[in-house]
Parts: C-alpha cells; sequence; structure tokens
C-alpha cells in the first residue's frame, strides 16, 4: 500500500489544518505521527478503520481528531487550536498500533507503509 498525504501548510497559532493521508489501497490500521527538528517522532493518533476505534495523544486530546472516510481509503487528522509546538512533518504510516504507556506506533521496518510527510509550520 502506498500512502500519500496533502494538506499541510503554514498558519498562525490558534489556527486550523486538516491533513489527508490517501492510499492506495484498503488499509486496517492508520497513525499520524510527527518529528520536529531536533526532537524524536511522536505518534500522534491512531485508528482501527473497521471499527473507527481512535486514539489521540494527550499532548493533542482535545484539539486533533483522526478520522477515516473508508469508501476513500482516506484518513484525516484534524487539528484545531493549534500551537507553535505543533510545528513539525506530519507522515502517515499502516498499520499503527497503541500500546499502553508507549502510545501510537508505527510499522516496523518492513511490514508497512509510511507516506512522504507534510510540513506544519505554526507561527505565534
Amino acid at each position: 500500500v502506498q500512502l500519500e498525504e496533502s494538506g499541510g501548510g503554514s498558519v498562525q497559532s490558534g489556527g486550523s489544518l486538516r491533513l489527508s493521508c490517501g492510499a492506495s489501497g484498503f488499509t486496517y490500521s492508520t497513525g499520524w505521527f510527527r518529528q520536529a527538528p531536533g526532537k524524536e517522532r511522536e505518534g500522534v493518533a491512531c485508528i482501527s478503520q473497521p471499527d473507527g476505534t481512535a486514539y489521540v495523544a494527550d499532548s493533542v486530546k482535545g484539539r486533533f481528531t483522526i478520522s477515516a472516510d473508508n469508501a476513500k481509503n482516506t484518513v484525516y487528522l484534524q487539528m484545531n487550536n493549534l500551537e507553535p509546538e505543533d510545528t513539525a512533518v506530519y507522515s502517515c504510516a499502516t498499520p499503527c498500533s497503541v500500546v499502553d504507556g508507549v502510545g501510537a506506533l508505527g510499522p516496523e521496518a518492513g511490514f508497512g507503509s509510511w507516506g512522504q510527510g507534510t510540513q506544519v509550520t505554526v507561527s505565534s
């Protein structure tokens, strides 16, 4: 499966963006991850697409929402009330999993797909 992200851009603090992750085929679960310069990659959200069960990291809970349109093979990340700390490259990946105490994880090397990433920049 190939993934392609879209929807990134530059916004001011308090603004909103919606990221899209389009897949070339069916995906069972898809997650959003972000990485800021000098920081480790962070699992932002993960959704199980057959039943819609979703996980959102505490750092963005209440501001970010993950959803899926299975008919379009697309997963969305709605980001509201953006803060400068949200500035990062956002990537989607399939499959994803959620581990207690760790959060959302992407696929192990060779066992899934990653998109190329899209830049989100939030200015104060």
